[in-house]
């Protein structure tokens, strides 16, 4: 008896629509890519029933062998892409038939430019998945049934791609998944064997898994048109790069080629193999909480986990590709994975392999290493707290812009720095900012551009962190150019010592006038050496924690213990050495700590106060201070 029909028409949402209509036309030029989405599609289902049948009652794989099917019927103009992989129930049709449709439409909408080519590099980032579908079809069915339901929770699942589509529960023997692809006007020239045979080929041999095609003539069998056989398997000198391209962009759900790769079989007490891509551009989700992660599991070339926060360390959640273990039982449970001595020790080799590939791109292709860093500099960044066996190999890697650097790009490593630190110097000065140019502006390099002393500056705020984490680089310590005392050492000559003790001696009387104006809202004020052209600035009082992790850790805009630090030589301050008006001193040292809070990037707990204030000494004449 046949299931009764539930027969629904939904509508797509209008982001979905919009993003449908700038997929074809956008990919148009490179439409075959439509086969490999499919295919890959029905390659990760059949590895999903793989790994439910180890761990899920009631999920078999059943007697025929898992492979994927390709057809194509010339006269009602159809292309058949099948599988027996792990099916989808109705409900898990509306919610995953397209990687697309998924959380991240919104910010793939607002990172749109306009431009035809840079759009379709961004729907890259987003994966193309099943809706690649409509590039050559004006109809799309979907048939499938979940393994582990019965036959009568089949779902068919049909759109013309234009904002509707329906659903109708159906009967259907087999588990798995089949698309028919009713092709477009002009489109004739996929509807022959070679044609769909060249695509395969070219974007699918590598997938481990059987594609089949009928052969020529009624009665000829099907064949394998693929290799068949996993890629990380295979000798190096038998893979192409674009072999490996092609693989990358199967795992990866990207169509861009990746930035590097490494390929490697370890063997000692452990034998595994890796074959690992670094991408060229970050996926939308990079900062996402919840993100995919890109490292599948195999045992014995048997898919068994994806997206495992236990292959790949949450610094390098960018990292693409596969591990195949021959020391992990196949019947391997989530539970066992996360405390498998075998898995540690195979992360562990991973992670340095990866570190080393990075190195060696770095040293021998720099060009590519500032594409990596523009791309997930940020994100290895992290690897510094995270990660502290492998800290030293990651601080090698880091890059920053400095007070030397040309343009604002981020070209300076840790080891150039120290190469050329001036005679004498004995720390890695640094300065954190709200942004980079809140930082290249800072009142607080003023001494150290005089003096000649490069100073790293840092904007973004995975900084905080960084500085906390990495307090020393080949012995030489980090320090802030805007904490405590403005410290140069042996850079400092006694003239300028004695200098700045005489100048603290002359403005003790304006400093106490200073303390008692500002009360509460300073821990002290003091004369300082580190201005040479700004008239005050705030520095953070606390020895160990550095002053944008204070202010983020109050939650204000300001250090819990700041300092206002007086420059002794500027016109201003010397002016007010001898001020008599107690009430126009007063103005002058509110607008001056409230000028020195705005240059920290902080926001003043009184804007219309310090506006105040400001205008009245103008319209004073600043020259009567």
């Amino acid at each position: 008896m046949s299931a009764p029909t539930q027969q629904e028409r939904f509508s797509f949402q209008a982001e979905v629509v919009q993003l449908l209509d700038l997929m074809i036309h956008s990919l148009y030029s490179n439409k075959e890519i439509f086969l490999r989405e499919l295919i890959s599609n029905a390659s990760d289902a059949i590895d999903r029933l793989r790994f439910a049948a180890l761990t899920e009652p009631g999920i078999e794989q059943g007697d025929q062998p898992l492979q994927i099917r390709v057809a194509f019927d010339k006269d009602a103009r159809t292309i058949t892409v099948s599988d027996n992989g792990i099916g989808m129930s109705r409900q898990e049709v509306m919610e995953n038939i397209g990687t697309i449709a998924k959380s991240g439409t919104r910010e793939f909408l607002k990172g749109l430019t306009g431009d035809q080519r840079k759009d379709a590099n961004l729907i890259g980032q987003f994966g193309v998945g099943f809706y690649s579908a409509f590039i050559v079809a004006d109809r799309v069915t979907l048939t499938t049934r979940r393994a582990g339901l019965p036959p009568s929770e089949g779902v068919r699942w049909e759109s013309d791609g234009r904002g509707e589509y329906e659903l109708e529960t159906v009967e259907r023997p087999e588990q798995g998944t089949e698309i028919v692809l009713h092709l477009r006007a002009g489109e004739d020239d996929l509807l022959n064997a070679y044609r769909l045979r060249t695509i395969i080929q070219k974007y699918s041999d590598h997938i481990s898994l059987p594609i089949l095609m009928p052969g020529e003539g009624e009665d000829a069998e099907e064949t394998v048109v693929n290799r068949a056989s996993a890629l990380w398997a295979r000798p190096k000198n038998e893979i192409s790069e674009q072999d490996y391209n092609e693989f990358y962009k199967h795992v990866a759900h990207d169509f861009t080629d990746p930035l590097a790769h490494l390929h490697a079989k370890v063997e000692g007490k452990y034998e595994y193999t890796l074959l690992l891509f670094i991408p060229a551009h970050a996926p939308y989700d990079l900062w996402f909480p919840d993100a995919r992660r890109g490292v599948k599991l195999h045992v014995q070339r048997v898919f068994i986990m994806d997206d495992s926060s236990r292959l790949m360390p949450q610094y390098l959640r960018f990292v693409r590709g596969v591990i195949d273990s021959n020391d992990l039982p196949l019947n391997i449970s989530r539970e066992i994975l996360q405390s498998s001595r075998v898995v540690d020790s195979i992360r562990s080799g991973a992670v340095k392999r990866v570190l080393r590939l990075l190195k060696d791109l770095s040293e021998n292709e720099p060009e590519k290493y500032a594409t990596f860093w523009r791309e997930f500099g940020a994100v290895l960044k992290e690897g510094v707290a995270e990660d502290y066996s492998n800290r030293d190999d990651i601080a090698r890697l880091l890059r920053f812009t400095t007070t030397r650097s040309e343009t604002d790009e981020p070209d300076v490593s840790l080891t150039d720095y120290v190469g050329r630190m001036k005679d004498g110097q004995d720390k890695i000065y640094y300065l954190l900012a709200p942004s980079l140019a809140a930082a290249k502006n800072s009142p607080h390099l003023e001494i150290f551009r005089k003096k000649g002393i490069e100073v790293l500056l840092l904007g973004d705020p995975v900084d905080n962190w960084l500085v906390t984490s990495l307090q020393d680089f080949e012995g030489k310590r980090l320090r802030s150019v805007a904490q405590g005392v403005a410290d140069l050492g042996a850079l400092e000559d006694e003239a300028e010592k004695e200098a700045n003790e005489k100048a603290g001696t002359e403005l003790s009387g304006l400093v106490e006038r200073f303390k008692t104006i500002l009360g509460d809202k300073v821990f002290d004020v003091r004369t300082t050496n580190r201005l040479t052209t700004s008239p005050a600035c705030i520095v953070a009082n606390e020895p160990d924690i550095e002053l944008n992790l204070a202010r983020r850790l109050r939650g204000t805009g300001v250090p819990s213990q700041p300092i206002l630090e007086l420059n002794p030589d500027h016109a201003i301050i010397r002016r007010l050495r001898d001020e008599t008006d107690d009430e126009r001193l007063a103005n002058w040292a509110h607008v001056l700590y409230d000028q020195s809070i705005l240059t920290l990037g902080a926001r003043l707990e009184d804007p219309a106060a310090f506006v105040d204030r400001l205008n009245g000494l103008l319209m004073g004449g600043a020259g009567e201070a």
